[in-house]
């Protein structure tokens, strides 16, 4: 970064500065989600009022649009309101997660880690890294949202550069590149169950589609938008970060500390035994998952493309953290006594207690809007309305694909959004002559790039917490103006290597091309 790249203001700026002002002018996102709150309930009466109803392909009859101000609205309100906090999906994943991670950063195992791994690496390389890591790191389902971004901005922090651009970084590589990765992720196998069992209801079904499909695709993709990722947080988001002055050190105190790049003797064998000790626990699930009859395997003995070992991760990432931290600890010293793990788990909740309050409100808003059916309203609408416009071939996938990405900062969740719209355009797009697994290859590009700017996204909430660390004043218009130049280039991209390899008739996959055989 230069010093020219530090002091020039580019037009963007400007741009960018109008939508941080407008969009932290406005209320505290428990406010905002209350209000929103009121809206659907207030919208939900007013259309089931009317007796709306909507058909979502393949059900046996309509849905009806449910409304919250009614007999059985109200009952809905009044009984479940702590089942929709406990309820609240991403509630279960970041506490337990951060239990873990929060007993690995306290016991200074993460730091050492950083620094050990980093510290002498080229300043240059690090957005791109962090751009590389980010975009696969899906693998991890959701918690690679809570996870990497503020390992990245350690990263930074140890080599000297911005934090904050190591923690946006990590955030848009991670967030808007969710659908793709250069490994197999348990989001392939949810993507290519619900397109089967959508497609073998057609008269030409097509090739059968498997977690591999897409994989061609999917890793051309991955490397690209993560080197993207990397170029914009080296060229754009920290030179902005450096002229805007935003501060380098934690306003809080929890990062603050100088983090030479030399270990201590202490430390360097508190990695020696926290390494040990991940590669037992790693050992020992492989062995619980090789072993005959393996409780981890679905019922065909297998785990693709569903098992509880895919639904274990969140549990294996507990492990895999909590684990080498307590080995660490009691080697280093920053655990004497066994009092002491509790005690670390204990401080790392208090970090979350904002977004425990917040999940309060986010668990009762999106579960009267799931509740309401209104998301399925919305989604089977804009469907109708891209099937009205009667587009074919190419410009079909791309209406497609913006459609995707527009239903994406309503509905989060991918293989939610994947299972309305699948639907809807596998038989469309099957009648047109195209493989499902291509139609899931192009829902792909629409379904992340837009979910790191809506605030309906609750991760989004948890990266707002880590930036007031820094910059206590920041609001939902600052991540959002923030997250902006990450959205536009991310699907621009995308979307041109989709358009390469549909006109170049390139496989997607194992077995997987564009076309239906005859």
């Amino acid at each position: 970064m230069t010093e020219t790249d530090a002091t020039r203001s580019p037009r963007l700026d400007r741009a960018l500065n109008l939508i941080e002002r407008i969009g932290n002018r406005l209320p505290e996102p428990f406010i905002l989600f209350g209000l929103l709150f009121l809206l659907v309930a207030i919208v939900s009466t007013a259309i089931s009022a009317f007796g709306v109803t909507v058909t979502i392909p393949g059900a046996e009859k309509a849905t009806p649009v449910r409304g919250a101000f009614t007999g059985e609205g109200l009952e809905f309100l009044f009984t479940k309101m702590a089942e929709n906090f406990i309820g609240f999906p991403p509630l279960e994943t970041v506490v337990t997660i951060m239990l873990a991670v929060g007993l690995a950063e306290r016991t200074g195992m993460l730091t050492a880690l950083i620094r050990a791994s980093f510290g002498n690496a080229r300043r240059s390389v690090l957005p791109y890294a962090v751009g590389l890591v980010g975009v696969s790191a899906s693998v991890m389902a959701d918690s690679s949202m809570i996870i990497v971004p503020p390992l990245a901005a350690l990263v930074f922090k140890a080599a000297g550069r911005h934090p904050v651009a190591g923690l946006l970084g990590g955030f848009a590589a991670t967030g808007a590149g969710y659908s793709t990765s250069v490994l197999v992720t348990s989001l392939d196998a949810l993507f290519s169950g619900v397109s089967n069992k959508v497609a073998e209801t057609l008269p030409n079904p097509g090739t059968l589609v498997t977690p591999v499909s897409n994989y061609y695709f999917n890793a051309v993709s991955a490397v690209l938008l993560g080197l993207l990722a990397g170029f914009l947080v080296d060229r754009l988001i920290e030179p902005r970060l450096v002229r805007t002055g935003v501060p380098r050190e934690a306003a809080d105190g929890e990062q603050d500390e100088d983090l030479k790049v030399e270990l201590g003797t202490p430390e360097r064998r508190g990695l020696l035994w926290a390494g040990a000790a991940f590669l037992v626990t790693a050992a020992l699930v492989l062995l619980l998952v090789l072993w005959p009859n393996s409780p981890l395997a679905n019922s065909d003995g297998g785990f693709l493309p569903d098992s509880p070992l895919l639904d274990s991760v969140t549990t294996l990432i507990f492990f895999g953290f909590a684990i080498p931290a307590i080995a660490y600890g009691a080697k280093a010293g920053s655990i004497s006594r066994a009092a002491d793990v509790p005690r670390l788990m204990a401080l790392a909740l208090r970090d979350l207690s904002g977004f425990l309050v917040l999940a309060f409100m986010l668990g009762q808003f999106i579960a009267l809007f799931n509740w309401t059916n209104l998301g399925s309203l919305v989604a089977v609408s804009g469907a109708d309305l891209l099937q009205g416009m009667h587009l074919d071939g190419y410009p079909a996938f791309l209406g497609f694909m913006l459609l995707a990405s527009v239903l994406n900062l309503f509905i989060i969740s991918g293989s939610s959004l994947w299972t309305l719209m699948a639907a809807v355009f596998v038989p469309m797009f099957a009648l047109l002559g195209f493989e499902p697994g291509f139609a899931q290859a192009a829902f792909r590009v629409g379904d992340s790039a837009t979910q790191i700017m809506t605030p309906l996204n609750p991760y989004m909430i948890i990266i707002l917490g880590y930036l007031r660390r820094y910059e206590p004043s920041a609001g939902i218009g600052t991540l959002v103006a923030r997250m902006v130049p990450f959205v536009v280039p991310f699907w621009l991209l995308w979307a041109l290597v989709m358009t390469v390899f549909y006109f170049a008739d390139l496989p997607l996959g194992p077995g997987m091309g564009i076309h239906i055989q005859p």
